[in-house]
């Protein structure tokens, strides 16, 4: 089965920074795009970052464009979110994704990330 696990959340002092990761399992991780989405409670999940299979397309969500970096290793199963300049509004609940966020795609379990003096 799908599994997707987050990790690297945690609590940053703004402007800090923060890598979060997720390791894949149960589909071909090669062939997938992947994607970042976050969530703060009481608001919708929002797109964050995206990535095709082989690296060649990248999108980021208008808010974090140019201060995040999403990557990935495929001979790991893994997909990387590299947060720079991290503002309070940052503050989420992080999740990986597959399926491009759309109905039937698969979600980990989110890490938190707080942005806070």
């Amino acid at each position: 089965q799908v599994q997707l696990v987050e990790s690297g959340g945690g609590l940053v002092q703004p402007g800090g920074s923060l890598r979060l990761s997720c390791v894949a399992s149960g589909f071909s991780f090669s062939s997938a795009a992947m994607s970042w989405y976050r969530q703060t409670p009481g608001k919708e999940r929002e797109f964050v970052a995206s990535i095709t299979n082989n690296g060649a397309f990248i999108n980021y969500g208008r808010s974090v464009k140019g201060r995040f970096t999403i990557s990935r290793d495929n001979t790991k199963n893994m997909v990387y979110l590299q947060m720079n300049s991290l503002k309070p509004e940052d503050t989420a609940v992080y999740y990986c994704n597959y399926g491009l966020g759309g109905p039937g795609s698969y979600w980990g379990q989110g890490t938190q990330v707080t942005v806070s003096s």
